[in-house]
């Protein structure tokens, strides 16, 4: 019982159940801003599809799907593109609206002297990153089945799955930004965001590389995001799927934990 007792009081000294006040604050924000600076970041994956799938995609033929059959470039790369579309509208939100908040509007602090507790600050900005990452995911989604991209009745789950993709990056890059303190450090993000995006399978397979630098790449959460993707894409669904949803299932619980600590650490010591 005393274990039980001890358990509660760490919870309630970083969880106040007041999540949806923060979701609440950041959609009346949404409400007033710019919506072209919220929807921009969509534009860049549909740039690439139709510049590398449709432009490129003359050029290379048909390459092998995960279900080891012949497919279009463009069918091939969609996918992945859908993954990164999902990564780029979590991690913007998650990084430089948090960093402009922690840094300078000091709106952090301001919440956590209320009722309000980490978590709630953690999962209230991750749900909003989350929002903009599905906000993506359906908008890039609605560009596939108008190419015709879409050739799997399991492609329906793409969606979800991008919101789990979002989750993960948003949860470990609110967590990052939290030790961020300049905008030269901020630009490290994406120093590690664009090797990923060229190098996790989205272009082109990873067995182009030597064994080695394939290990890195499996390590990265973009590469599952990427073959989840694919498998959904054309129905061909086995273990290996289950191993990389799995891998944004811890990432986001991690994600969240970590983000969740820091902020105590940082403004209630």
């Amino acid at each position: 019982m005393a274990e039980l007792t001890r358990t509660s009081l760490a919870l309630a000294a970083i969880y106040g159940g007041n999540a949806r006040a923060v979701i609440e604050r950041g959609f009346k924000v949404i409400k007033n801003q710019n919506w072209a600076v919220m929807v921009s970041g969509f534009f860049e994956p549909v740039f690439y599809l139709l510049a590398m799938g449709l432009g490129l995609g003359g050029l290379v033929g048909a390459v092998t799907g995960p279900d080891g059959q012949a497919t279009s470039y463009a069918a091939f790369i969609a996918p992945a593109l859908l993954a990164t579309s999902a990564m780029n509208g979590a991690i913007y939100d998650s990084t430089w609206n948090v960093f402009f908040k922690l840094r300078f509007a000091r709106l952090y602090q301001a919440m956590l002297q209320t009722s309000l507790g980490p978590m709630d600050v953690a999962l209230g900005e991750i749900f909003m990153a989350l929002f903009r990452g599905f906000l993506y995911a359906v908008g890039f989604m609605v560009v596939m089945l108008v190419m015709g991209l879409v050739v799997s009745p399991w492609a329906v789950l793409m969606v979800p799955v991008a919101l789990l993709i979002a989750v993960g990056f948003a949860s470990i890059g609110m967590a990052v930004t939290s030790y961020l303190k300049s905008f030269q450090q901020m630009d490290v993000l994406q120093v590690a965001m664009l090797p990923m995006f060229l190098f996790s399978a989205t272009l082109f397979p990873i067995d182009v590389f030597p064994t080695a630098i394939q290990w890195f790449v499996q390590a990265m959460p973009l590469w599952h995001g990427v073959e989840l993707m694919r498998h959904l894409a054309v129905g061909h669904l086995e273990a290996a799927t289950a191993g990389h949803a799995l891998y944004f299932v811890v990432m986001s619980v991690l994600g969240v934990w970590f983000t969740a600590t820091r902020l105590r650490a940082l403004f209630l010591r």
